[in-house]
């Protein structure tokens, strides 16, 4: 008899801001079952475009009959849509099994208000924060900025609440940057974060759940040299900074950053994989900044990084994954 392929189809594309992070995921986890996987998985490309409309192998496709098509989703969507629980949800409805975290833990997530309050509730530290309605920005900048520049002592981080690859994301130290950065993190969110920027390493580190034997095996930390001042959109898919892995900071450190990025992980009730990100301050100790429930998988993201420094690749991540889904 023939042997029959799990249909998987990789999700990516997306109408986000992270569109083109998206297709470069995707892209790489179709090249990974491709070139590696083809014994075992029938791949098929599902574009989704800027405007919300899917598409397999080039032909546009209604999700409603998607189920007849494939066996499992592999989501390399990032951002708004993708990420927040809304592809998620969808897929759920429609009982097509995928994989990463379910639409609840997706959509806390991406949240970052709600993140900061998950991080509280389980006693995670994070940097003091203030979430301001992108409306208020809009109708009143001029008094708002006044209150925030007397009220919240700088330098700060401005970021809009739900999104993801630092997109809209400003470090502030004055007053003309303060209303300048409220202004743009406002286009990215219905609301805005003000948080107190701390200094100190960054960090990264991702968790796989069922991964080399362990109930949730987590990933080398990566130390995180921007050559901007922050890992900023440009930093991250650039080349304009400096990743190295395993970190250059003591074990210790390593082992709660890791302990921590587990910690975040079961918090939030994710699923399959995860990664979180942090500040070392010298003094101060480890700051959760957020968590990723969809973490990049091109050359240049940190978890197909961190795979090489422990000897695995992406090729072990996705065959991984998709053994994950198949076993439920």
């Amino acid at each position: 008899m023939p042997n029959i392929l799990t249909r998987v189809g990789v999700l990516r594309g997306g109408p986000s801001s992270e569109y083109e992070v998206s297709m470069n995921s995707g892209l790489a986890v179709i090249k990974v079952i491709q070139d590696n996987l083809g014994h075992k998985y029938q791949v098929h490309d599902i574009f989704i475009d800027r405007n919300g409309a899917w598409h397999i192998d080039g032909v546009p496709v209604s999700i409603n009959g998607l189920h007849h098509r494939i066996d499992i989703a592999f989501n390399a969507l990032h951002g708004t849509y993708g990420e927040d629980g809304k592809v998620q949800h969808l897929l759920e409805a429609h009982g097509i099994p995928f994989t990463g975290s379910g639409s609840v833990g997706s959509a806390m997530g991406m949240n970052k208000a709600i993140s900061k309050k998950v991080f509280k509730d389980h006693g995670i530290k994070s940097p003091h924060w203030i979430e301001i309605p992108s409306k208020e920005i809009k109708n009143n900048s001029e008094g708002l900025v006044k209150h925030l520049f007397k009220s919240f002592v700088l330098p700060g981080v401005v970021k809009p609440t739900s999104g993801g690859s630092s997109v809209g994301v400003s470090i502030i130290r004055s007053y003309d940057e303060l209303a300048s950065a409220l202004e743009r993190a406002s286009h990215y969110s219905p609301s805005v974060i003000l948080e107190e920027y701390i200094s100190g390493i960054e960090t990264t580190c991702g968790v796989i759940q069922g991964f080399r034997s362990q109930e949730l095996y987590a990933l080398p930390p990566v130390e995180i040299r921007p050559f901007t001042d922050f890992f900023d959109y440009d930093a991250k898919y650039a080349n304009k900074s400096h990743e190295i892995v395993p970190a250059t900071f003591s074990n210790e450190t390593k082992r709660e950053v890791e302990e921590l990025a587990r910690k975040i992980h079961q918090a939030f009730g994710l699923r399959h994989y995860s990664r979180s990100d942090f500040i070392i301050h010298p003094k101060r100790g480890i700051y959760a900044l957020e968590v990723n429930t969809l973490p990049g998988l091109t050359k240049e993201s940190l978890v197909p990084k961190a795979l090489r420094a422990i000897g695995s690749d992406l090729h072990e991540l996705v065959d991984h994954l998709l053994g994950l889904v198949r076993k439920h």
